[in-house]
């Protein structure tokens, strides 16, 4: 038998971070029993390919504060679950190549230190000796928050797997979600290939299917799963501390601890998560001209590996979170971008008390899943989704 159970007071569609750290929050509340259903295997998914950052320089004052929330959490990890994540606040460059992106950037900053973080703008100068060897020319300034960071993914999606566990949460792996039951107009049970689940509520957390899950269910949601290339060169000598990002493309690269650089840069690939989350020869190639012409001491430089992951994008650019006024019982905790990571100890909080009936802190113009139903959408979006 798969599940150990005929019945859940919640199942979560989704093992990955914002899945688990639901399921987690749950069970400490003694919100159970819950289940967690996942179509593939652990990390598998965007929680398992991602670039680690963890950032707090946002263009909104409800996305800041989660980050910040998210980045108070992952400082703590270790002593509440047991985990080193090697979490290391080295900070986020983020350059502009002229001034128009430069003073979009001085707006982030101004919104980031109106919430008490020390953001600090730089010039061409403050760059470069931020950033050993970068390419005369190549930036006129940017802004630089030292309390941002970069994390080990694993560590964390294993640490909060097995507090999960612990408390009594269950998880199904290989086990794929294929829609809800519905009775009297409301979630009555969770509809899987190993059979069907009977429970009053449902949290969709299914990253990059998030979407599909949706909709599978019956509801019309925006959400698009877009996918976003990563690689990892061979080891060098440590030179960068902040992970940088450069606003006009979606460049974004790191160091790690064992010296490999690893980074990302937006291309265009059709919506939908039907080709798999593949590399091209396209990523590697434009890739590997954005880093040379930002740092031609990448030239030599090797790469290892190159993979995917899905971005679960929404319009506005805000995560979806709370339970879905035309179905009751079914809950959202999705809609990440490529940011669930980042977000998602202050947000799995938000879900849990969303399927608790809590009253959330979360202004509903900009992330509550009623926001699309209505004829008008957030005055200020959130776009910058990168990095």
């Amino acid at each position: 038998m798969t599940f150990s159970r005929d019945s859940y007071r919640t199942v979560v569609v989704g093992a990955g971070i914002v899945g688990l750290f639901t399921a987690y929050h749950l069970a400490r509340a003694g919100g159970g029993p819950v289940l967690v259903v996942d179509r593939g295997f652990l990390s598998g998914g965007g929680s398992g390919r991602n670039g680690g950052g963890v950032r707090q320089q946002w263009e909104t004052r409800g996305t800041v504060r989660l980050a910040r929330e998210s980045v108070e959490a992952y400082r703590r990890f270790g002593i509440e679950f047991g985990f080193n994540i090697w979490f290391r606040q080295t900070g986020y460059l983020f350059l502009a190549e002229n001034e128009s992106e430069l003073a979009r950037l001085r707006n982030v900053h101004a919104v980031v230190a109106s919430e008490g973080l020390a953001s600090h703008v730089l010039d061409a100068a403050g760059v470069a000796r931020l950033v050993e060897g970068i390419a005369p020319g190549a930036t006129v300034g940017g802004t630089y928050l030292r309390t941002d960071g970069t994390l080990y993914p694993f560590p964390v999606v294993w640490g909060v797997y097995e507090a999960a566990r612990s408390l009594g949460v269950e998880v199904a792996l290989g086990v794929e979600a294929l829609g809800v039951e519905v009775r009297d107009g409301r979630v009555a049970g969770l509809i899987t290939s190993k059979g069907p689940v009977a429970t009053p509520t449902v949290v969709n957390a299914a990253g990059g299917w998030s979407g599909d899950f949706s909709r599978r269910s019956g509801l019309d949601v925006p959400n698009v799963a877009t996918r976003h290339e990563i690689l990892a060169s061979e080891a060098m000598k440590p030179f960068l501390d902040p992970m940088v990002v450069r606003a006009s493309d979606g460049l974004y690269f790191s160091q790690s601890m064992r010296g490999e650089v690893i980074g990302g840069l937006s291309l265009p690939h059709r919506p939908g998560t039907s080709r798999g989350p593949t590399s091209s020869p396209a990523f590697l190639i434009a890739m590997a001209r954005a880093l040379v012409g930002l740092l031609p001491r990448l030239g030599a430089v090797g790469v290892l590996r190159a993979w995917s992951g899905y971005y679960d994008d929404t319009p506005d650019g805000f995560p979806v979170v709370g339970e879905d006024p035309r179905l009751p019982g079914f809950v959202h905790g999705n809609g990440f971008g490529g940011h669930g990571f980042m977000l998602a100890p202050a947000t799995s909080r938000r879900i849990a008390g969303a399927v608790l009936g809590q009253p959330t802190d979360l202004d509903p113009a900009q992330f509550s899943p009623s926001r699309f139903l209505a004829p008008a959408s957030p005055s200020t979006p959130e776009r910058l989704q990168l990095g």
